[in-house]
């Protein structure tokens, strides 16, 4: 059952803004939940690994949940339902997309539709097959600000990517891809993607050199892109490319984990590479989960924050963009939540997933308050 409960005492104080970050409890009882998205309204999604979407209403975790495809998930780890996007114009059309694993392992990306008598339900006869990749694991999905479909696949696993398949335009593992679906029966390749014209790459491709990027969002009043990537044994990263990319970003794995290089071991970087705007090592995590950038109303100091946590730590950082084009990051709360995800609501307000223990949490600053002056003694 779905509790609602006071504000979790998870605070630590923000030094440069001398506010807070909490996280106050919305919902519980979900089945490991990695995912939040919306349908431009006041309802919360949430993905759960083992096939199932539910639905937060504002109130109540409603008991039926939108959509079951647990019959075709196979999970866990690495595997399950993995993605979740509604279309721009879901309330005309009713489409929404999934990524998920299937039961030979391989990464599915299908087109449903709400069912035409409760708003609350999925049609589970309406499954379109637009994408089917051969690899073990899957990822996640986003429109970006010019409507089209943006797919994150990592490199399909195995340690050091051996294949080099993440720098193989040749092969979809290891990019995000960029995908017109109302352009052909299953999808369009956009004529602007980067790679369209070179013989021997995939036109779906939109950038490459990503291992595992574990959530990836756009910032809904600049178009911006922030790519958090799992690293392999040393660091993690966030990457980024401003609202005015071509695309075609080499982020530099497996030449490059983070800054640093891997494969090979010196001399690894050229000017190709688009270097992580942040970077931390193993010793403060070994998983990193991206947000997005904060655009809501409610807490004014938090504008323009972009939040991303680390999956064994807990830690929560926060980056912002200055005028300049420079970026600081902060570390702003320390958790013993398992964070899976981060999720956005149609306002902006920002959630925080804890996948291990089943919660969803609202993100939230508190300004402490102002200790008073003792009046000067004479």
């Amino acid at each position: 059952m779905r509790r609602l409960l006071p504000i979790l005492a998870l605070l630590l104080s923000c030094t440069a803004n001398a506010q807070t970050i909490a996280l106050t409890q919305l919902a519980s009882g979900f089945d490991q939940p990695l995912g939040i998205a919306h349908a431009g309204d006041t309802r919360l999604f949430v993905i759960q690994q083992t096939g199932r979407v539910s639905i937060f209403d504002g109130t109540n975790r409603l008991a039926q949940p939108f959509l079951d495809v647990s019959s075709l998930v196979s999970c866990c780890g690495e595997r399950g339902l993995l993605g979740l996007a509604f279309h721009p114009r879901y309330r005309d059309n009713g489409f929404f997309y999934i990524d998920y694993t299937d039961r030979n392992g391989n990464t599915v990306v299908a087109r449903y539709s709400v069912s035409a008598t409760d708003p609350n339900r999925a049609d589970p006869a309406s499954a379109r097959v637009l994408l089917n990749v051969a690899q073990p694991f899957g990822g996640h999905l986003a429109f970006g600000p010019d409507n089209y479909l943006y797919i994150g696949l990592g490199d399909g696993g195995s340690a050091g990517d051996p294949g080099n398949r993440a720098q193989d335009l040749s092969t979809l593992l290891g990019k995000i891809l960029r995908i017109d679906v109302d352009g052909a029966s299953r999808y369009a390749i956009p004529p602007s993607n980067p790679f369209v014209n070179r013989a021997g790459a995939r036109g779906e491709i939109w950038a490459f050199g990503l291992r595992n990027p574990w959530r990836f969002s756009f910032d809904r009043t600049t178009g911006d892109l922030r790519i958090a990537d799992v690293g392999q044994d040393s660091w993690e990263e966030v990457n980024f490319a401003p609202a005015t990319s071509i695309g075609g970003e080499n982020y530099g794995w497996r030449k490059m984990e983070g800054t640093h290089c891997f494969n090979p071991s010196t001399n690894c970087r050229d000017a190709s590479m688009t270097l992580p705007i942040f970077e931390y090592s193993h010793a403060e995590g070994c998983s990193i989960t991206g947000g997005y950038v904060y655009r809501g109303a409610k807490y004014p100091a938090l504008k323009n924050t972009y939040l991303f946590a680390d999956y064994c730590s807990g830690s929560v950082w926060a980056t912002k963009r200055s005028a300049d084009g420079t970026f600081s990051t902060r570390k702003v709360l320390s958790t013993n939540a398992s964070v899976t995800s981060f999720g956005e609501d149609a306002a902006g307000e920002l959630y925080l997933v804890d996948g291990a223990r089943g919660i969803v949490y609202a993100i939230r600053e508190t300004t402490p308050s102002t200790p008073r002056r003792r009046a000067a003694s004479h």
